[in-house]
């Protein structure tokens, strides 16, 4: 049976990570970790991909090296998201190639999938070990085998251990002593609680099944990382531990992403695509946005010396066609004009565009003003007795872990929820609110124009191909009709029309989701512009900084305000995340430990007895864990007896061996979760 060594656990580089009983196996594993160490991992060579007619890719090269942080950036339709998918194999060039080598291992992330588990979360998240997993059957396959014969000196025998001891060195060379932590670890930072690790993945909504799979994808440790829009579904805590993740991963990364700050903070080169081809910028995105400013100036400088040459070139042709003492001279400049090959530039991208709210009408001192407010989805409870007051002119963010209510307090200022306790809108408040699902309440059947045109007054309706503009409806998709768009094409067309309405609250869910970084600068811009009052639920930091005054957190079914922007929250958070860590470390690991409520006060009679229900209803799941896994090692111990007998060592025993192994080692797992939720309701147990 395969052991657990607490040096493989806590090992993290190569000498103490693997421990090889073979000189084979030490060569076989110095060459896979030289081989992935130094190797090109992908090589893009005069890529080149027609769409109808229209060529996309004009034929680029460029390499991934091993620890690349490569950040693609470019306008929407430039092909950021088509080469990820060439890299990952889904689609082919129509000429040149892209070179992986052969033992090289590509984890591709897509923005959308379509998702076939049917399993628990945790099984789920197990999927990325499938091989790992095989090679532990082989090898307790092999020991049982060891196990039950005698002729201990046969040739045969010692082959048996060979391959018994290549495997376990495989084995922990792949890291098998702790892919369990690994899972646990990952899951937990992206988000998931220990309780969710047992439910079934159908029970999640599609962003948390998206966090399974980028689970399961990081779990698998591929050589190249291709990320498309990865922080899409995350929270900010979340993104924050994705970026310490992919920091100090030891592979290489190609990412997407319209998060400013998640860019800056992982990557350390960026690739844009402009026109076909692609430009490679030794830096992050905001050094490369000055980088490319400067280079934006040099290309228009030669365009217009081109351009005065190749008119300079066409005026002496003209002048001179007809006269045949110039004929000579005439077909060398038109020779020359034919060979000048001309530059291009990508057309001015309007984020200049001085967009504005319409004047905030005027309101009263109060804005929102919450007491006792709670919110339950059946035997669930989100919010518990939650107090919010808002005054005119502020500007608040909220911010929390996904599912800890914020979209639900947001749904309940617009009295689109049930609840209990107070809640009431000041006078002459008039809300403009944003949602995911706003996008569906477009009228399908008007064009993007006329949806614009019908909410415009005044000068705005002069600029209204402009505003469009800005917002990526270019050309003839300004006459496509809305129901013909695509999800995030709604959303930004949603997003133009709240912006020409003249309200005076704005409450904003994730407003930055589908916009790229323009269209992003142009909304933030207009919102600190914005006079009236502003409510935000986004995990955008780079969005909220500069904009928020205010940060109210979502935690535990409670609220806590945070006076100042996103960056004083976060740090303040990470302060008291580190006090918490400290006081856990610090204190005895007895069920008696007491704990303060959020709010700081003496829990209620309901909320004691609802601690007292659930610790009594934890103990009796540790108790019937306890009977499971006391009734499976018998069953193992029998086994082990029979399998002693040579004579009953046929493959349904191995197979049912295995099962019982596996069964004690899940319900074992489920014990110790069990017991961490036992302790944890004990902790709140403050009388």
């Amino acid at each position: 049976m395969l052991k657990t060594d607490g040096e493989h656990r806590k090992c993290k580089n190569f000498t103490k990570y693997f421990k090889p009983h073979s000189l084979q196996s030490i060569l076989l594993s110095l060459q896979l970790y030289l081989f992935r160490s130094s190797k090109n991992m992908v090589s893009v060579e005069q890529v080149k991909l027609n769409f109808g007619g229209f060529d996309l890719f004009k034929g680029f090269s460029f390499k991934v090296n091993p620890r690349d942080r490569i950040g693609l950036t470019g306008k929407n339709g430039a092909g950021k998201s088509t080469l990820l998918k060439m890299i990952a194999g889904q689609l082919s060039p129509s000429a040149g190639s892209i070179v992986v080598p052969k033992d090289t291992i590509i984890g591709y992330l897509p923005q959308t999938m379509i998702l076939n588990d049917t399993q628990t979360v945790y099984e789920e998240a197990r999927l990325a070990f499938k091989e790992l997993l095989k090679i532990e059957k082989k090898i307790n396959k092999l020991n049982v085998e060891m196990a039950t014969r005698t002729d201990y000196e046969s040739d045969s025998y010692h082959d048996l251990i060979q391959r018994s001891t290549d495997l376990t060195d495989h084995f922990n060379l792949m890291g098998g002593h702790n892919y369990e932590a690994d899972i646990e670890q990952t899951l937990t930072g992206l988000g998931f609680k220990r309780s969710d690790f047992t439910r079934q993945t159908t029970e999640f909504s599609g962003g948390w099944r998206m966090r399974i799979e980028l689970t399961k994808l990081l779990l698998r440790k591929p050589d190249v990382f291709l990320l498309d829009e990865p922080t899409n579904h995350l929270d900010i805590e979340s993104i924050q531990w994705l970026e310490d993740f992919l920091k100090n991963y030891n592979g290489a990364i190609v990412l997407v992403s319209h998060d400013r700050a998640f860019l800056d903070n992982v990557t350390t080169r960026t690739v844009e695509i402009s026109l076909g081809q692609i430009y490679d910028y030794k830096a992050n995105y905001s050094k490369y946005v000055e980088l490319r400013a400067e280079r934006r100036e040099q290309q228009i400088a030669a365009y217009r010396n081109q351009q005065k040459t190749i008119q300079d070139t066409e005026d002496f042709i003209n002048r001179f066609r007809y006269q045949a003492t110039k004929a000579v001279q005439v077909q060398s400049r038109i020779k020359q004009l034919e060979k000048i090959e001309r530059i291009e530039i990508d057309e001015e991208d309007n984020s200049r565009l001085n967009l504005k709210f319409p004047p905030a009408p005027h309101s009263g001192k109060i804005v929102v003003e919450a007491k006792n407010v709670s919110k339950s989805y059946g035997e669930l409870e989100v919010l518990n007795n939650i107090d919010l007051y808002i005054e005119k002119g502020e500007k608040i963010a909220f911010v929390g872990k996904n599912g800890e209510g914020k979209t639900t307090l947001a749904r309940i200022i617009m009295n689109e929820l049930e609840y209990t306790g107070k809640m009431k809108i000041g006078h002459n408040v008039k809300i403009g609110y944003f949602a995911q699902n706003q996008a569906n309440l477009l009228n399908g059947e008007l064009t993007v124009f006329e949806t614009i045109d019908h909410v415009a007054v005044g000068d705005v309706r002069t600029k209204i191909r402009d505003i469009l503009g800005a917002f990526m409806f270019s050309g003839d998709e300004v006459d496509k009709k809305v129901k013909v768009l695509s999800g995030g094409e709604r959303t930004r067309l949603a997003m133009i029309k709240l912006m020409l309405e003249p309200v005076n609250f704005l409450v904003m869910d994730e407003p930055t989701n589908h916009l790229d970084m323009r269209s992003k600068e142009i909304l933030k811009q207009a919102l600190i512009n914005f006079t009236g009052t502003i409510l935000l639920v986004s995990h955008d930091r780079e969005f909220l900084d500069g904009l928020v005054n205010c940060v109210y957190e979502f935690r535990d079914k409670k609220i806590k305000q945070h006076p100042g922007g996103i960056y004083d929250f976060i740090r303040d958070r990470k302060i008291e995340s580190l006090k918490e860590l400290e006081q856990k470390q610090n204190s005895p690991k007895t069920g008696n430990i007491k704990k303060e409520v959020l709010s700081g006060d003496e829990p209620s009679f309901e909320e004691k007895k609802e601690i007292n229900k659930n610790i009594k209803k934890t103990e009796k799941q540790v108790e019937e864990l306890e009977l499971e896994i006391s009734k499976l090692e018998s069953r193992m111990k029998e086994m082990d007896k029979e399998l002693a007998n040579p004579q009953n060592a046929d493959q349904s025993l191995f197979s049912d061996y295995e099962k019982v192994k596996h069964k004690l080692e899940q319900t074992m797992y489920e014990w110790e979760l069990s017991n961490e939720q036992l302790e944890e309701w004990q902790n709140k147990k403050t009388w």
